[in-house]
C-alpha cells in the first residue's frame, strides 16, 4: 500500500511594501468619502443642528426680541398650558390634519388608479394632475385669495350667475366652515398631483403577474385591490401619510394669506402661534418652547406612525 504524502499549502506573505500600498490606498479613499461628504454635513450642523440646539436654549429663557435674556426655566413651557390661544389652535390643527389627511389620501390614491395603466391619453392626465405642484405655495394661496374674493374673483360671479348663491359671500373671512373650506380646497388642487405620484410609483412597481394571477382564479376588482393592492402598497402609503401629517401639522401659509387666522382666530394654527409670540409679541422663549413641543409630537408620532405601518407590512 502506497501512502500519498501532499505537501502542505504554503501561506502567500504579502510583502511589506505592497501591505504599506494598501493602506494608503485605503486612506486616500477614506479622505475622498470625507471630502466627498463634509460639504453636507457642514450645511446639516450650520442650518439644522445648531438652530435646533439654539431654540432648544431660548425654550429655557425669557428672551424678548430686543432686550438681554434671562433664564426662567421651566415657566416657558408650563406657560403654554395656560395660553387659551395655543389650546384652540392645537384643536383646530387636530381637526385640521384629520380633514386634510383622509380627503388628500382619498383623492390622491383615486388619481393614481385612475391614470396607473398605460393608455391614450394618460400622459396628458398625469401631467395636468401634477401642474399645480410646480407653483409656489405662497403663489397659490395668493391665486386662491384672488378667486375667491368677493370684490373682484370671479368664483362668486359663477356661483350666482348659476343659481347657487344670492348676494356676496365672504369665502375666506365670513365663517369658520367656509376659511377651512377654501384652505382645504386650495391644499387638495396643491397637493393632489404629488402625492398621486408617490402612489403612481408605488403601484406601478407591484408585479402585474400578481395581478394576472388573481383574475385567474376569479379574484373581484375590489378583491384584487384590498387584498393585494393595499398590502403591497402599504409602504408607499405609510411614506405619504407620514409627508400629509406632518404638513398638515405645520400648516402656516395657506392660513396666514388665506384667512389671516380668522374669523376670530377660528383658523388659527400652531405654527401661526408661534410666529405671533415671536414677531408680534416679540416673545422668543415662548415661540421657543411651543416649537420644542411641537416637534417632539411630530417626531413622536411619525415613529408610531412608522412603525404601525410597517410592522403591519411584515
Amino acid at each position: 500500500m502506497t501512502t500519498v504524502i501532499t505537501p502542505l499549502r504554503e501561506e502567500r506573505v504579502e510583502p511589506p511594501a505592497a501591505r504599506r500600498r494598501g493602506l494608503r490606498r485605503q486612506t486616500r479613499r477614506a479622505w475622498l468619502g470625507v471630502a466627498y461628504a463634509s460639504p453636507t454635513a457642514v450645511m446639516v450642523v450650520l442650518f439644522f443642528l445648531v438652530p435646533l440646539a439654539l431654540v432648544g436654549w431660548m425654550s429655557l429663557h425669557r428672551w424678548p426680541l430686543l432686550a438681554p435674556p434671562t433664564l426662567n426655566a421651566p415657566d416657558n413651557f408650563t406657560g403654554i398650558g395656560d395660553n387659551d390661544l395655543v389650546r384652540s389652535a392645537t384643536w383646530f390643527t387636530i381637526k385640521y390634519t384629520v380633514i386634510i389627511t383622509v380627503l388628500l389620501f382619498t383623492v390622491s390614491l383615486g388619481l393614481a388608479l385612475l391614470v396607473q395603466h398605460r393608455r391614450r391619453g394618460v400622459g396628458f392626465f398625469r401631467t395636468a394632475f401634477f401642474l399645480p405642484m410646480a407653483v409656489g405655495f405662497a403663489s397659490a394661496s395668493l391665486l386662491f385669495l384672488g378667486l375667491l374674493s368677493d370684490e373682484i374673483g370671479p368664483v362668486s360671479d359663477l356661483l350666482r350667475k348659476v343659481g347657487l348663491i344670492d348676494g356676496y359671500v365672504s369665502w375666506t373671512s365670513g365663517s369658520a366652515n367656509s376659511a377651512l373650506g377654501s384652505a382645504v380646497v386650495l391644499v387638495l388642487w396643491r397637493f393632489a398631483g404629488f402625492n398621486m405620484l408617490i402612489l403612481l410609483t408605488g403601484l406601478q412597481a407591484i408585479p402585474p403577474e400578481i395581478y394576472e394571477a388573481a383574475r385567474v382564479d376569479g379574484a373581484s376588482r375590489w378583491q384584487t385591490f384590498r387584498r393585494i393592492t393595499l398590502p403591497l402598497l402599504r409602504p408607499t402609503i405609510a411614506l405619504v401619510l407620514t409627508l400629509m401629517v406632518t404638513g398638515s401639522l405645520l400648516a402656516f401659509d395657506q392660513f396666514w394669506i388665506l384667512t389671516r387666522g380668522g374669523p376670530d382666530n377660528s383658523t388659527t394654527s400652531l405654527v401661526m402661534v408661534i410666529y405671533r409670540e415671536a414677531f408680534i409679541r416679540l416673545d422668543l422663549g415662548s415661540a421657543a418652547a411651543i416649537s420644542v413641543v411641537l416637534l417632539v409630537v411630530l417626531v413622536a408620532f411619525n415613529v408610531i406612525q412608522l412603525g404601525v405601518l410597517r410592522r403591519r407590512s411584515n
